[in-house]
C-alpha cells in the first residue's frame, strides 16, 4: 500500500502477527504517530495523517522527494528544480498552498532548518533528505503548535527514516524526459512573431542517481548503525526545447510576448513625447522591438549533489539507549535567465556624443530644442545579446546532528534526552551581470585629444579600464565593451539551528489514575525545548548598492537571530473501552506555552477526541490553537525594491483603464495622462521590508471525520475528514497591486504608498528615492481561511493464484479558501482560482488513483491516474483547463537480492495547461506554465536497479 490514511490504518498497522508464548493473545504494539509523542495502541487516533510508504518512491520513479511530495493532493510546491527566475536552489513543501514557511517539515519527528539564508529560502530544504533511506513520510493536517512549536500552522510533513537497516544495498536509476513538439497552435505563435521553435520529439533533461546503503547490528543486537551515501546529477532543459516555451506569450496566449530591453533597445528621449524609438543601422526609427526573453531561461535546472550520513543507536543498558543522526548534503545548481543589459536606465546624453548620427542627434536633442553644447536625459533599455544569458551559480552545504538519550526510567515512565545541531552554508555567485555605474560610463563617449572616441572616464581618469557601448549602431557593440560592462555579484550566508529537548513519558494508570469505565489509565508527556536560530546573510558590495543592472534593486544584508524557550505537555485518557458502541473513546489534550528572546509569548493547544465505535467504524475530531512566530527575514530584512506582476498599470498606456481623476491619486499628471509606458515585461517595482513589531500568526485548525473498515468486505479500508483552517494576523505584505486599486478607488491611506516615476511609470528605474514603485512592507494583515475535505480508500484483494491488487484512492476537496489583505478588505475567492490576489492556482479538487497487481511471479505492475480540476483566471485572460495524467510503473525481483524497476509519467505527454506570461516568476510560474503544478516537461521515463547483498 503506497498511500494510505496512517491513522485510519492504525488498527491494522499496530497489529502485527505477534502472539504471547503465554497465552496465545494477539498483542498491540506501541507506536507513535506524527501529531503526538505519545506511544499508544489504540483503534482509533485524532489527527488525520496521510501516510506515503517507500513503494510509492519506487513507482513513481522519484530520485527528487518533492517531485512525489508536489503529486499528493494537499501539497504545492514554490521552490523546485524548475525555478529559474527567483530560484533559491532549494526544494521546498506547502500545505493547503498556505505558504512554506506554515509548513513544518521533521525528520524522524525533529525539525529541518531554514532551507537558505536567500529570500525565499525560509522552508526546509528537502533536498537534504536520501530517498533511498526513506521508510515512510506522513503528512498531519492542520496545526500541531502544542507537539512541535511554530510554523505547524497549515501542517507537517514527517519523513520517517530507516534506522535497522542491515546489510548492503545499492541501487541506480536512469531518467529523462521525452516530450513531442507537436502544438501547431502554439508554433505558429513564435513563428509569425519571427522567432524559432522546436518542431518533433526532444529527449533531454537526464538524471542519474545512486545510492548505497550499509547497515548492520552489533554487540548482540544492542546496538545498530545505518549509514548512507548518494549522488546525483541532473542535466538541464531549456526553455527553448518546448513549443509551449519558446516564446514569452502575452497574458491570454494569443501572442509572444517579450521585453523592451531589446537588442536593437528601446530609446526614450527626455519625457518620450516626440518618440520612443529602437537602433536600426545607424538611425532611430519606430515602432520598437520586444525581446524573446523566454528560450533561454531553464525549463530545469542542472544539479549536483551528494548526500552522506548515519543514524545509530546502542543500548547501554536496560534504562539507556543512546541515538545518533547524522546527514550532510552538497548541493551546487544553476539557475539561468535572459541576457543582462540596461534595464531602462536614465542616463545623460552629450548631444555631441560622437557615437550618434546626424538623425538620431536629431531624434535625441533637436526635437526637444537642445543644441550640440547641451545634455539631453535619455531612458535606454538595451539587451546585453553580445555577453550572454545570466546565470546564478548556487550551493549550498548542509550538516544536521543529532545526539539523544531515551530509556525506561521504570515500569511506569521512560525518559528522551536530545541535541540537535544545523547548519546550511550558501554560495551566490551571479554571473553576466551588468554594472549600471559602467553602463552610464561607457555611454557617455567623447574624443579625446587624439581623435579617437573613447568614455569621458577614460579622459578624466575616473575609469581607465571603460570601453565605449556602442548602442546607437547595429553590430556596433564589441566584445571589449561587454566584458568591460560585466558585473559579477558574490552573497555568501549561513543558517543555523540548535534545539534542545527532553521529555517524560508515563503511565498514570500504575497509579490508579483511570476512569471506572476503562481498563487503561491515563498517558501523560512533560516537557521542555530550548530553540535557537540564526541567519547570516552577506552580499558583496554590488549586491547591497544596487549595481547590478539586472537585479532589480539593491540586495541587503541580513543579520539576526532568536532562541525560544518553552514547555509543553500531553495527556491522553481512556474514557470509555470495551463497551457497546464504545470499544473505544479516547480524549487527548496538549499545551505549550513558548517564551520568545523578541518579548513575546504564546500559548498552544489542541483538543482530539477519537471514537471506535467497533472495528468497523470509527469517529476522530480535533481542534488546534497553532502559531508562527516571525522568521529572521521578516523581521529584519533591510528596506529596497523587488518585483510584482501586473498585466498593465490601470494607468498605463495611451488608453488607461482608468479615469484621469482616479490616476491623479497616484501621482499621474495631466501630461503625463495617456503618455505612461507600461512594462514590456509585465514586471513592477514595490518596496519591501521587514518589521522587527510583528507578532506571530495565530490560526484556529478543526477537524471531524471518520474511518470505515467493514468486515463484511476484507481488505476495505475508508477515511473521510473534514477541516476548517482560519489564519489571522496573517505576516505578509499588502499586495502591491491591491494598494494601487484601492487607492484608485480612493483609499487615500493607501495612496501614500504609491510614489510614481519621472515619467508617471512605476517600473523605470531601480533607485528607491527616485523610481516609481508601490510601498508594500511586512505586517500583521493577512486573514485567511481554508476548509475542505480529504478522502482515502485503500483496498486489497486477493485473486486466486494470479496473486493480489492493491487500490489506494487519495482525494482533496476545497470547499473555502478565502483570503483579505487586511481586516475590512473584500474577501479574495481563490478556490478553484489563479492570478488577481489569488496568484498561484488553487484547484478546487485533485485526485490521485493507483492500482497495483502484485502477480505470484516476482513482478508487480502499478497505474497511477492523477487528475488537477481546472482554475478561473481571475484576470480573466486565461483559464487552466482540468488535467489527468497516466503514469506507468513495474518491478521484478530478479533473484532475491536483485530488482528492476521501469515506469513512465505522463504516459501520454500531457501539455501543461498554458498560463501565457501571466504565469510569472513573483507567483511561481515559469516558461508560460506552472511547473509546481502540473507537469512541464512531457514524459517521464526511468528504469532503476536494485541489488543488496
Amino acid at each position: 500500500m503506497a498511500v494510505s490514511a496512517a491513522l485510519g490504518m492504525s488498527a491494522a498497522a499496530v497489529m502485527p502477527t505477534v502472539a504471547n508464548a503465554q497465552d496465545d493473545q494477539l498483542m498491540l504494539e506501541e507506536v507513535v504517530v506524527t501529531g503526538s509523542r505519545i506511544q499508544r495502541a489504540n483503534l482509533v487516533s485524532a489527527s488525520p495523517v496521510t501516510q506515503v510508504d517507500a513503494e510509492e518512491f519506487k513507482f513513481q520513479g522519484t530520485t527528487r522527494v518533492e517531485d512525489l511530495m508536489k503529486n499528493l493532493p494537499q501539497v504545492y510546491s514554490n521552490q523546485n528544480s524548475s525555478t529559474s527566475n527567483g530560484a533559491t536552489g532549494t526544494a521546498t513543501l506547502n500545505l493547503r498552498n498556505l505558504g512554506d514557511e506554515r509548513t513544518l517539515v521533521l525528520v524522524n519527528g525533529r525539525r529541518l532548518p531554514a532551507g537558505s539564508p536567500l529570500q525565499g529560502g525560509t522552508g526546509a530544504d528537502i533536498n537534504q533528505i536520501p530517498a533511498a533511506l526513506i521508510q515512510r513520510v506522513e503528512v498531519l493536517t492542520g496545526g500541531a503548535s502544542a507537539t512541535y512549536g511554530s510554523d505547524a500552522v497549515a501542517g507537517v510533513v514527517n519523513f520517517v527514516m530507516v534506522d535497522d537497516f542491515e546489510g548492503v544495498q545499492f541501487d541506480y536509476q536512469f531518467s529523462q524526459y521525452q516530450h513531442d513538439n507537436d502544438n501547431g497552435g502554439i508554433q505558429q505563435i513564435v513563428g509569425d512573431a519571427g522567432f524559432p521553435f522546436p518542431d518533433g520529439s526532444n529527449t533531454d533533461g537526464e538524471i542519474q542517481n545512486w545510492s548505497l546503503v550499509m547497515g548492520g547490528n552489533f554487540d548482540n543486537g544492542r546496538g545498530n548503525v545505518t549509514a548512507y551515501a548518494t549522488y546525483r546529477e541532473i542535466d538541464p532543459v531549456l526553455q527553448s526545447e518546448r513549443d509551449y516555451s519558446a516564446c514569452a506569450l502575452n497574458n491570454d496566449a494569443t501572442g509572444c510576448f517579450g521585453s523592451g530591453t531589446s537588442a536593437a533597445g528601446t530609446i526614450i528621449p527626455g519625457d518620450g513625447s516626440q518618440g520612443v524609438y529602437r537602433v536600426s543601422g545607424n538611425q532611430l526609427v519606430t515602432p520598437t522591438e520586444v525581446y524573446n526573453y523566454g528560450p533561454l531561461n531553464y525549463y530545469q535546472r542542472p544539479d549536483e549533489r551528494y548526500t552522506a550520513g548515519a543514524f545509530g543507536r546502542y543500548q547501554i543498558n536496560e534504562h539507556v539507549e543512546t541515538y545518533t543522526e547524522l546527514m550532510f548534503m552538497d548541493n551546487q545548481t544553476n539557475a539561468q535567465i535572459a541576457p543582462s543589459g540596461s534595464f531602462f536606465l536614465t542616463v545623460p546624453i552629450a548631444c555631441d556624443n560622437p557615437l550618434l548620427s546626424d538623425q538620431q542627434v536629431g531624434a535625441i536633442c533637436g526635437d526637444y530644442g537642445l543644441g550640440a553644447d547641451d545634455t539631453q536625459t535619455v531612458t535606454v533599455g538595451r539587451r546585453n545579446v553580445e555577453g550572454g544569458p545570466r546565470n546564478q551559480d548556487l550551493r549550498h552545504t548542509s550538516f544536521r546532528g543529532v545526539l539523544g538519550f531515551r530509556g525506561d526510567i521504570n515500569d511506569t515512565w521512560r525518559y528522551d534526552v536530545s541535541g540537535l545541531y544545523s547548519e546550511v552554508s550558501m554560495e551566490n555567485t551571479y554571473n553576466n551581470d551588468l554594472s549600471n555605474a559602467k553602463i552610464q560610463n561607457a555611454l557617455n563617449a567623447v574624443l579625446d585629444d587624439e581623435g579617437n572616441i573613447t568614455c569621458q572616464s577614460v579622459v578624466d581618469g575616473s575609469d581607465p579600464n571603460c570601453v565605449p557601448w556602442n548602442i546607437w549602431e547595429t553590430g556596433g557593440v564589441t566584445p571589449e565593451a561587454a566584458e568591460y560592462l560585466t558585473l559579477p555579484l558574490f552573497a555568501r550566508g549561513t543558517t543555523t539551528q540548535k534545539v534542545f529537548n527532553a521529555f517524560v513519558a508515563g503511565s498514570l494508570g500504575d497509579y490508579g489514575f483511570k476512569l471506572p469505565s476503562a481498563n487503561n489509565g491515563v498517558e501523560v508527556v512533560i516537557g521542555t525545548e530550548y530553540r535557537k536560530e540564526t541567519l547570516d546573510f552577506n552580499p558583496d558590495e554590488g549586491f547591497r548598492l544596487g549595481l547590478g543592472a539586472g537585479q532589480g534593486g539593491a540586495t541587503g544584508a541580513v543579520s539576526g537571530d532568536y532562541d525560544v524557550t518553552e514547555y509543553f505537555m500531553e495527556a491522553s485518557i481512556p474514557l470509555v473501552e470495551g463497551a457497546a458502541f464504545a470499544e473505544e473513546i479516547t480524549l487527548d489534550l496538549g499545551y505549550r506555552y513558548s517564551d520568545y528572546s523578541t518579548d513575546v509569548t504564546t500559548d498552544t493547544y489542541g483538543v482530539r477526541g477519537g471514537w471506535a465505535i467497533n472495528q468497523d467504524v470509527k469517529l476522530r475530531a480535533s481542534y488546534q490553537r497553532a502559531v508562527r512566530a516571525a522568521n529572521i527575514r521578516e523581521l529584519f530584512l533591510p528596506q529596497g525594491f523587488n518585483l510584482f506582476d501586473m498585466d498593465v498599470d490601470p494607468c498605463g498606456g495611451p488608453t488607461p483603464e482608468r479615469s484621469l481623476e482616479d490616476c491623479a491619486r497616484t501621482g499621474v499628471t495631466a501630461a503625463q495622462y495617456g503618455n505612461i509606458l507600461n512594462s514590456f515585461a509585465g514586471q513592477y517595482n514595490f518596496l519591501q521590508g521587514g518589521n522587527t513589531e510583528l507578532e506571530p500568526e495565530e490560526s484556529d485548525t478543526y477537524s471531524v471525520g471518520f474511518i470505515w473498515s467493514p468486515a463484511f468486505v476484507e481488505g476495505l479500508v475508508l477515511s473521510v475528514d473534514y477541516y476548517s483552517i482560519e489564519i489571522e494576523k496573517g505576516i505578509d505584505n499588502l499586495g502591491p497591486e491591491f494598494i494601487l486599486n484601492q487607492c484608485l478607488d480612493g483609499n487615500d491611506s493607501l495612496c501614500e504608498n504609491v510614489r510614481r516615476g519621472p515619467l508617471g511609470d512605476l517600473w523605470i528605474g531601480s533607485d528607491v528615492n527616485t523610481s516609481g514603485r508601490v510601498s508594500a512592507l511586512l505586517d500583521n494583515l493577512a486573514i485567511e481561511e481554508v476548509t475542505g475535505w480529504d478522502v482515502i480508500a485503500d483496498y486489497d484483494l486477493t485473486i486466486g493464484d494470479m496473486g493480489s491488487l492493491a487500490f489506494n484512492n487519495t482525494m482533496s476537496i476545497i470547499d473555502t479558501w478565502d483570503q483579505q489583505e487586511l481586516e475590512g478588505a473584500p474577501v479574495v475567492d481563490c478556490k478553484g482560482n489563479w492570478g488577481g490576489e489569488c496568484g498561484y492556482p488553487t484547484p478546487d479538487f485533485r485526485n490521485n488513483l493507483r492500482a497495483t497487481w502484485m502477480t505470484p511471479w516476482d513482478v508487480s505492475v502499478s497505474a497511477y491516474w492523477r487528475h488537477i480540476s481546472s482554475v478561473t483566471d481571475l484576470n480573466g485572460n486565461r483559464d487552466l483547463p482540468s488535467v489527468n495524467y497516466l503514469d506507468l510503473a513495474g518491478s521484478w525481483d530478479v533473484t532475491e537480492n536483485a530488482s528492476v524497476r521501469l515506469g513512465v509519467n505522463n504516459i501520454t505527454d500531457k501539455e501543461p495547461p498554458i498560463a501565457g506570461n501571466a504565469a510569472g516568476p513573483s507567483i511561481n510560474g515559469n516558461g508560460n506554465v506552472f511547473p509546481g503544478m502540473y507537469d512541464a516537461l512531457g514524459r517521464y521515463m526511468f528504469v532503476g536497479v536494485s541489488v543488496s547483498f
